[in-house]
């Protein structure tokens, strides 16, 4: 809490995206920490972020971050495991507020599932290409062997709205079907945006094979650092939420109250479109 005139203000989590992706870390969130308010931001009129460049990833992310900043926020989470990739020890240089990124708490959740030690990992064409998880898992276990694979043509997919059809079973068979070859048991959503095409990636994988989400994770390890810091809202004032995007936010607002559901049926939620450039 902060005050402003007189006024004891909410501190939120900030939380921010590449586009709808982190609504998946959203929604943990307001379920594991219902009593805290949440400012998210999805950057859709940038998505995907897979195919940019690091620099080019770390300057959005600044900007938004930096946009973010005016709301006084006690925690930034990179719900984008591009982003965490690529800026998360820049942003946390830049702020002087814990900043949670998604890759590491999904390795843990991963490394804790898996019987075999053999460990897939799907994810944007910058999160594979940076390799964050197989050097976060192996840091957790040496001997893990880990099969990484690059699906440029899922997030188009969510941000469209489009989680279940012949087009989405097809673009996930030709994906990754062939992981089916490798002993895997576990495999990592190493993109926020993929939760939302979990069914379809469980039918294409079988059974037998795990999917590790690390929003959940992500929303623990949130809470944990939020207690020792002693931060937690202990306030019983219902939270108001507060979402941006920077694209399309008819689209955008449909697929968050679609995803979020009950989360949000009985929280006040305010939708804006900023101009952060």
């Amino acid at each position: 809490m902060f005050k402003e005139s007189g006024v004891f203000v909410q501190q939120p989590i900030a939380i921010l995206d590449s586009g709808v992706g982190g609504l998946t870390v959203a929604k943990e969130v307001m379920r594991q920490l219902p009593r805290e308010k949440i400012v998210y931001f999805g950057d859709t009129a940038r998505t995907p972020y897979g195919p940019r460049s690091s620099e080019e990833i770390i300057r959005f992310t600044r900007e938004i971050v930096d946009y973010l900043i005016q709301f006084s926020p006690k925690m930034i989470v990179i719900a984008c495991n591009t982003a965490t990739a690529a800026a998360l020890g820049d942003i946390r240089a830049r702020v002087a507020v814990p900043v949670v990124g998604v890759i590491n708490p999904g390795a843990r959740a991963a490394i804790g599932r898996s019987a075999t030690g053999c460990i897939g990992v799907i994810g944007t064409e910058g999160t594979i290409k940076s390799r964050a998880y197989d050097n976060a898992l192996r840091e957790l276990s040496p001997h893990v062997e880990v099969i990484s694979e690059a699906c440029p043509l899922f997030v188009p997919l969510v941000e469209k709205g489009n989680f279940r059809s012949p087009e989405t079973y097809e673009a996930v068979r030709k994906s990754i079907g062939h992981l089916r070859m490798y002993p895997i048991d576990c495999l990592i959503l190493g993109c926020t945006h993929y939760p939302f095409l979990t069914d379809t990636i469980a039918e294409v994988m079988g059974q037998g094979v795990a999917l590790i989400n690390s929003a959940d994770e992500t929303a623990r390890e949130v809470s944990i650092i939020l207690r020792d810091q002693k931060r937690l809202a202990l306030r019983n004032d219902v939270p108001v939420h507060q979402f941006f995007c920077s694209g399309d936010s008819l689209l955008f607002k449909s697929i968050a109250q679609q995803w979020l559901g009950e989360q949000i049926e009985l929280t006040p939620v305010v939708w804006q479109v900023p101009n952060i450039v």
